[in-house]
């Protein structure tokens, strides 16, 4: 960069670290213009039995298995994961550093689900998911457990949760005698899954953006 191969609107570039505005600033590499890719933000209601992975050496269907080649060309991450046998909405975009703010536990992003599980779970049950569960990784809890509705094998409870560890709604109902059946992901942060189908994917719009960007910029 400091031997004049850089320039950015024409201006040789001379100080390592300078900032450029994706679609304004033209930034050039031996007089060749650099393309910066746009921010893009998609939901995908990930399917139940796929792996939210790049690629699965056994063979298996991942996430990206599931979206047509004119999002895969566009080389966008997941943003956190989905077990294999959960459904619901995942996110994925090439904006690296707000993904990764709402990936840190500092950030206390909300996950909530929609969760299908064995037996009618009583008061006991729901204040022990709140009030927390010692798992092989430590304590973790619920911020919100509550019954929505009944099914003929069991009950379905809105569960919401602040961290993403590894299958953690199944070990918590688990650890309170009630195995997950189902597991869906209906709300990450303040972007919720809606009506958008299963295997189906959209753009974030851009208020959807916004919020999420304010969620781990703010203060």
């Amino acid at each position: 960069m400091l031997r004049g191969r850089v320039r950015v609107n024409g201006v040789v570039v001379t100080t390592l670290g300078t900032r450029v505005v994706p679609g304004k600033d033209l930034v050039e590499v031996d007089g060749q213009p650099v393309r910066i890719p746009k921010l893009r933000w998609i939901m995908l209601h990930k399917p139940a039995g796929t792996l939210t992975t790049t690629r699965d050496p056994r063979g298996r269907p991942t996430v990206y298995d599931v979206l047509p080649s004119e999002v895969t060309d566009l080389g966008l991450a997941y943003v956190g994961r989905l077990d294999a046998g959960t459904e619901g909405l995942l996110l994925l975009t090439n904006e690296g550093d707000i993904a990764n703010r709402l990936l840190h536990p500092s950030g206390e992003v909300e996950r909530e689900y929609e969760v299908g599980v064995s037996g009618v779970p009583d008061a006991a049950a729901i204040r022990g998911l709140e009030k927390g569960v010692t798992l092989d990784d430590g304590l973790a809890r619920a911020r919100e457990a509550t019954p929505i509705g009944r099914e003929p094998f069991g009950s379905v409870l809105r569960i919401v949760l602040i961290e993403g560890r590894n299958r953690e709604v199944r070990r918590l109902c688990e650890a309170v005698g009630h195995p997950v059946r189902w597991l869906r992901r209906v709300r990450f942060g303040p972007v919720e899954l809606g009506d958008l189908r299963v295997g189906r994917w959209r753009d974030l719009r851009p208020d959807e953006v916004r919020r999420l960007r304010e969620r781990v910029t703010a203060g």
